[in-house]
């Protein structure tokens, strides 16, 4: 399995699917043209951007490049590096017919395109090596109050306010996005923080 620690951007959730196969990463949907009003999301995405540095890996047709030129207009040009996948023609399995361009997206072209996509864009991937660091875990959030309890949901309403992440945001995509740019004593000091806020 590949890995880089930057985070990749791509546009729906089979793009996701497709990519978690090949690489060991943070992985953001788009929701489509949904960024477009998602000001949350905006929000992350700069937020991750400044810790980590965003991969834009959207398809290769028109809507593609419309959100990838989206994302660049928000997120500062040195914190983005841009993967390409080729143009290739057909119809992804799932669907009934071609998209409007006739253009495979990420979902639909190969594991070896992405790869080499990927390292024409010079994103750094290796063989996941990072054994031995401490992440944060769901049982974390259980032993921490997140989650399991009556008032767990308030408590994970705080933390995310607390480190400036969207409310909507899932618990196991909150645990992702943690392990992604805090350490686990980062975290721990957090919901410390939080605690104290609670108390008083």
């Amino acid at each position: 399995m590949l890995k880089t620690d930057r985070i990749i951007i791509v546009e729906g959730k089979y793009d996701k699917i497709k990519l978690s196969s090949i690489i060991d990463a943070v992985i953001i949907e788009t929701d489509g043209f949904g960024i477009f009003k998602d000001k949350q999301k905006q929000k992350l995405l700069r937020m991750l951007a400044d810790k980590k540095g965003l991969v834009i890996l959207t398809d290769s047709d028109s809507a593609g490049f419309t959100i990838r030129n989206f994302i660049c207009g928000f997120v500062p040009k040195e914190k983005i590096i841009n993967a390409y996948i080729p143009d290739v023609f057909g119809k992804e399995r799932r669907k009934d017919a071609p998209s409007k361009e006739g253009k495979l997206g990420v979902e639909g072209v190969s594991s070896s395109l992405i790869k080499a996509a990927l390292e024409k864009a010079g994103v750094l991937c290796s063989e996941d090596n990072l054994t031995g660091k401490r992440i944060v875990t769901k049982t974390d959030f259980y032993l921490d109050g997140l989650t399991g309890g009556n008032d767990s949901k308030e408590k994970r309403l705080a933390l995310l306010n607390y480190l400036s992440l969207p409310e909507r945001m899932t618990t196991n995509a909150l645990i992702e996005i943690i392990n992604s740019f805090m350490t686990y004593d980062d975290y721990k000091n957090a919901v410390k923080a939080i605690e104290r806020v609670e108390a008083q």
